[in-house]
């Protein structure tokens, strides 16, 4: 029955939600509105997304000491696989002020009562998923390129293959072109669904398919939406991930409002 639950939600007959077309205006109005959240309450949602620095300095650290150099560039792209899951904190942050609630740290562990944890548990899972599968796949094509056997002896050597091989070339059009398409995959099932079930105990099932209509109706505006995060996790990167302090922060609490926009109450 649990498996059910997650499956369809509070009801057996889940309605769809509408939803509405946006254009670039809305999707300014959530940043705004995302930047105003993280200035209610800086300090939270810094220690909320403290882990992403943290993480990839050690990350890097790790990558620079071992055989994994090729994958530090692939784990650090992934944080914005793992971005929706991650950032459902800052969503029940926005949620809580937008409804009058009181908001602090602990208030966001409120969330594994929801009635949505199931769903929401789910559907993050299906993201670790998919963020593995991006690494074996950034691997295998390394692998193939330059030989699964390879790697480099130290971080100039790797520079060397990387940015004055022709392979080196051929990796960045390949490992960008294929990074895409899994972004886009993630952009689709998760820009909207994660907040839905915050707010409505809908199931998995009815909140990817939400997302994914909010995706096809508003093609144009949801693609410079995910530019606009990809450009701003770049920033975020530097110097040391230590942007990401705030870009995530931002991002996440733009992103609870974004869904108020295209979604219909």
């Amino acid at each position: 029955m649990a498996h059910f639950h997650v499956l369809v939600g509070a009801t057996t007959t889940p309605a769809q939600p509408a939803i509405r077309t946006i254009g670039p205006a809305d999707l300014k109005r959530a940043l705004i509105k995302g930047f105003d959240d993280f200035l209610a309450f800086p300090s939270h949602a810094v220690f909320l997304c403290l882990i992403y620095p943290v993480v990839g300095i050690l990350l890097g650290r790790f990558a620079l000491g071992y055989p994994v150099l090729p994958l530090l560039f692939p784990l650090a792209a992934g944080f914005a696989l793992l971005g929706p899951l991650a950032a459902i904190g800052l969503y029940e942050m926005s949620r809580r002020r937008e409804a009058g609630l009181p908001v602090s740290w602990h208030s966001v562990f409120e969330i594994v009562r929801s009635p949505s944890i199931g769903a929401i548990a789910a559907l993050g899972l299906l993201l670790m998923v998919i963020f593995l599968v991006w690494l074996a796949t950034a691997q295998g094509i390394y692998g193939a390129l330059f030989g699964y056997d390879h790697s480099p002896a130290s971080v100039e050597q790797f520079v060397q293959e990387v940015f004055f091989t022709s392979a080196g070339w051929k990796l960045i059009l390949i490992g960008n072109g294929v990074g895409f398409l899994f972004a886009l995959v993630v952009l689709t099932i998760s820009v909207v669904s994660f907040p839905l079930l915050l707010e409505h105990d809908v199931g998995a099932p009815v909140a990817v398919l939400a997302s994914m209509r909010a995706v096809l109706a508003n093609p144009g505006t949801m693609a410079l939406w995910g530019l606009i995060v990809a450009a701003l996790l770049a920033i975020g990167s530097l110097p040391f991930f230590l942007g990401l302090t705030v870009v995530m922060p931002v991002l996440g609490h733009a992103t609870w409002h974004l869904y108020r926009r295209v979604v219909s109450p």
